[in-house]
């Protein structure tokens, strides 16, 4: 029998776990309706693209990644994996995963900027690449900025009141997902964006960058898995009649997060050591600048082709 005990701010416990109790759809669906607009702009301009450049449509690849992102995304967000986020904290940290791992490198990998440039006018164009080349982008695109962000949001908040307060008030706990996702996209780009960005890492620059990251996450997850007592009240006020004890709760979050958040990272690791084999013996500098110098002026170039064409069909 199912027992309702109330939980400030996220109403009713819910059911046990089990399959049906995870096919529930969160309401209202926020991100879902998000997501579809987003997906409905993002396929008007393609064809934009498409029609306007038949012979260099937009890569169908990239439209995949976004698919890709969005599906991770609702299924950290929307499906029953939120339903329980508050009330199991291994079900809490398979939500931080999803968000700090698939859907920011999928989304950097569908390279929303460039498909933005493709369609802007030439005027917009101008004022999008003055942004991105500007001081200010640079310095908060910097690796240095990203690396040092992920580490201080996940100890910060893991390791702070702001954790607990999460889960107690739903505008903290969607802050909390903004912050892992934001500070996620900033780490990863240097790696797998596709977009033109100042700061590129590749060989052994991007290996250093994630086998120095990846420790941090190793000693949190174990820091959380050892800890001999709940971080949290929140997960021992509920009074759960189901499931793990908050403390074993705890200790298979923390697990998680060390073990399957360092699988992650060297699943990245093996795609940086892919690509450095595959790549010719070149030098490279620590900061790819020429191939975004090179991304840039291959847009310029399709817009001057661009007008051209509109001219000879006056």
């Amino acid at each position: 029998m199912t027992h309702l005990l109330l939980i400030p701010a996220h109403g009713p416990l819910p059911p046990e776990l089990s399959l049906e109790a995870l096919l529930y759809w969160a309401w209202p669906p926020v991100i879902t309706i998000t997501v579809a607009l987003i997906g409905l702009l993002w396929a008007l301009a393609t064809r934009k693209v498409a029609r306007e450049h038949p012979g260099n449509p937009y890569p169908r690849r990239r439209t995949i990644s976004l698919v890709a992102a969005f599906a991770f995304l609702l299924l950290a967000l929307q499906s029953g994996i939120e339903r329980y986020d508050t009330t199991l904290f291994s079900m809490h940290m398979v939500q931080h995963l999803i968000l700090l791992f698939p859907v920011p490198i999928l989304l950097l990998q569908a390279g929303p900027v460039t498909l933005l440039l493709r369609v802007a006018s030439p005027q917009w164009r101008a004022r999008i690449l003055a942004v991105l080349q500007s001081r200010a982008v640079g310095v908060i695109s910097h690796p240095l900025v990203g690396w040092t962000l992920l580490v201080a949001v996940m100890w910060g908040t893991h390791l702070s009141v702001m954790f607990e307060t999460a889960l107690e008030d739903e505008f903290v706990h969607n802050v909390e997902h903004a912050l892992y996702l934001g500070t996620a996209l900033l780490f990863w780009a240097p790696i797998f964006s596709v977009d033109p960005i100042r700061h590129r890492l590749r060989g052994g620059s991007a290996l250093a960058y994630l086998i120095t990251q990846m420790p941090q996450n190793s000693f949190l997850g174990v820091a959380i898995m050892f800890s001999s007592t709940p971080l949290y009240p929140h997960y021992v006020t509920l009074q759960r009649t189901w499931g793990p004890t908050p403390l074993e709760d705890q200790q298979l979050a923390g697990a998680l997060m060390w073990l399957v958040g360092d699988a992650l990272f060297l699943a990245a690791i093996f795609v940086v050591l892919a690509a450095l084999a595959s790549s010719e013996d070149r030098p490279q500098s620590r900061y790819d600048e020429a191939q975004t110098a090179a991304a840039i002026a291959e847009i310029r170039r399709r817009e001057v082709l661009l007008a051209e064409r509109k001219r000879s069909e006056e």
